[in-house]
């Protein structure tokens, strides 16, 4: 899934071969991408992009016209630019091609989306904040205002455990699976210790952690084509996805925890004591 570093260059990029261009056209090629009827996709036609804006995982094209278009890129979903665009309408069927935007110099790009699932959402709105899911945000753990005290008022009281807390997008913004896990790591805390439990000394380890890896990672995307960020992104992943290997910091072997639907990555000599966590959705928490 494109996290906060992956969309923050999407948006620069974006930005670069959107803003001033005129659109022709926005077509919808699967029924299930679109979350929003009113205003249409056509409504879009004709209107000219102002700036492209980032909030959290989801994409903001703005226009002239006061509309947007919204894109959450979900777990499967990706945005792929044309420097020149198929002659003629696409057509629907079992392929990954969800939705196409087209520019009236013939350029574009195309949302796609593999597998089953089918969580791509685009949204047309007036306002950004019609989007429940932007509503709902917390702070941008990137923003200039996003302090270490700010940061300790958000874990007071959370009784979740850090892996969970540092993915939920009301809680602080941005964040998925894959960055959690270099956070965590890099901050060396288990993924199950509970975020109200940390002292002030591991408050302090853990935002550096955040900011750290996120401006790390959004720096290495920054500049890199939309058809490569997939690749750069797992190239700067120290645990995440990376079971069965040696940790990059003290040589142990990563180790991995599997649920229904996904999976965490963690060193024991850096995160847990030296301790496996025990591999099943109930695990008991380490300290």
């Amino acid at each position: 899934m494109p996290e906060l570093p992956e969309v923050e260059a999407l948006t620069d990029f974006l930005t670069e071969h959107l803003a001033g261009r005129l659109v022709v056209r926005v077509l919808p090629v699967a029924v299930s991408v679109l979350k929003t009827y009113d205003p249409p996709p056509g409504a879009l036609d004709g209107a000219r992009v102002t700036a492209v804006r980032r909030h959290g995982k989801f994409l903001d094209v703005e226009t002239d016209g006061g509309l947007h278009l919204v894109v959450h890129l979900a777990r499967a979903g990706w945005l792929q630019w044309r420097d020149r665009l198929p002659d003629g309408p696409p057509r629907p069927g079992k392929g990954p091609l969800a939705l196409r935007v087209a520019l009236e110099t013939g350029e574009g790009f195309d949302l796609t989306e593999a597998g089953t699932q089918k969580r791509l959402a685009v949204y047309v709105v007036r306002d950004p904040a019609e989007v429940p899911g932007i509503a709902r945000l917390g702070p941008d753990p990137l923003a200039e205002d996003f302090t270490e005290d700010r940061f300790a008022a958000l874990l007071q009281g959370e009784r979740r455990q850090l892996k969970g807390a540092l993915r939920d997008q009301s809680l602080i913004a941005g964040v998925g699976n894959a960055y959690s896990d270099e956070i965590l790591h890099a901050a060396r805390m288990s993924p199950f210790k509970l975020a109200a439990s940390l002292t002030p000394e591991e408050t302090h380890r853990l935002y550096g952690a955040l900011r750290g890896t996120l401006g790390e990672a959004a720096e290495r995307a920054r500049g890199v084509a939309a058809g490569r960020l997939k690749a750069e992104k797992k190239g700067g992943l120290r645990v995440h996805g990376r079971a069965g290997e040696p940790c990059p910091v003290c040589g142990d072997t990563i180790r991995e925890v599997s649920f229904s639907d996904s999976s965490l990555q963690y060193c024991p000599t850096c995160q847990t004591g030296g301790k496996p966590l025990a591999d099943r959705r109930l695990s008991r928490l380490l300290k």
